[in-house]
């Protein structure tokens, strides 16, 4: 019997040493089976890009209501808003251009100027940009704003670009011969508009713009911005902090006193004020004569560039080197 169960227990033993000598083969081949024949599915998540982005540059806004606005930058960027600035959404643009100015008639149609001559077009509230048909050039024709008035667009730029519009963007006509020098901004109160450039240059229209007229004035500093409260009383800001005003239709500019040197790059009539924005986060304001201005930062520690400010119900809408909403005293930058 002992002997019987020592040839029984060294049977066993012996599977048991079999088994364990086998087991590392059986691992090492099951490891092969897996990396052959079983693929692994690779989890990709895919990161979508915000919408405003620190590197982003805005040049210009566009405002049609209180809640709904267009911002356009560089690197053919459009963002939208539908709830007043709290959100923006990315539209698709087919351009890598910088775009510099963009204008809406309402809240489904606006227009987008840049660079190259580039301008873009929505009918649908910004789901499809599409490109416009220009009067040919042999100039780059880089355009720097465009603005609606009474229902007419119209875009300046490099090379006496005057563009002009009234069919909501589509085609487009030249207004002024190409000449040897910039156009800046454009201004319109009913038949009577205003054109500013590089060195100081004025022209004037009465017709609506089909005709304009060269202003002579004192200043030789290039004016950025001009905007007007009534059809008599106007002011244009410039590089060096440059302010003239006229209280006769933009026939006679005078300088008024300079609150700051930084650039002043806009200006608007809000309601009761004047209120232009520039270098350096600096932002002026004048009661309606426009003869005193005061300067401050739009916020305290802000030092970004602004190239435009529009009024949208309650609140401002900023563009430059960010894009941001002032409402009170309160500044939000979108992307922070």
């Amino acid at each position: 019997m002992l002997a019987q169960f020592e040839k029984f227990g060294g049977g066993a033993r012996g599977a048991v040493n079999l088994l364990t000598s086998a087991l590392p083969i059986a691992i090492i081949g099951g490891l092969l089976y897996a990396g052959f024949f079983v693929k692994a599915e690779a989890v990709i998540k895919k990161v979508e890009p915000k919408a405003v982005e620190r590197r982003d540059n805005f040049f210009s806004i566009a405002t049609p209501n209180d809640q709904v606005a267009w911002a356009a930058g560089s690197g053919g960027k459009i963002v939208h808003t539908v709830d007043g600035g709290k959100t923006w959404q990315r539209q698709s643009t087919a351009t890598l251009e910088n775009l510099q100015g963009i204008a809406a008639w309402d809240a489904m149609h606006a227009v987008a100027v840049g660079n190259n001559g580039v301008i873009l077009v929505t009918t649908n509230g910004g789901n499809l940009w599409t490109a416009a048909t220009l009067p040919s050039s042999g100039n780059p024709n880089k355009l720097f704003r465009v603005r609606i008035f009474d229902g007419v667009a119209w875009a300046v730029g490099e090379f006496g670009a005057l563009l002009r519009s009234d069919d909501k963007g589509q085609t487009w006509t030249r207004a002024l011969p190409e000449k040897d020098r910039a156009w800046n901004a454009v201004s319109f109160i009913g038949q009577t508009g205003w054109l500013v450039g590089e060195f100081g240059a004025v022209m004037r229209s009465t017709d609506g713009g089909a005709n304009w007229t060269d202003i002579e004035t004192k200043n030789k500093v290039s004016l950025m911005a001009v905007s007007f409260r009534d059809p008599q009383h106007g002011v244009a800001v410039g590089l060096a902090g440059t302010l003239v005003v006229t209280n006769d239709g933009g026939l006679t500019w005078s300088d008024v006193e300079r609150p700051t040197r930084e650039h002043l790059l806009d200006v608007i009539w809000d309601e009761n004020r004047w209120t232009a924005v520039g270098d350096k986060g600096v932002m002026v304001s004048s009661d309606a004569t426009a003869q005193t201005w005061k300067a401050r930062r739009i916020s305290d520690g802000d030092v970004s560039w602004r190239t435009q400010i529009a009024k949208s119900g309650p609140r401002y809408y900023l563009a430059g080197a960010n894009l941001a909403v002032l409402e009170g005293d309160q500044l939000t930058v979108a992307g922070r």
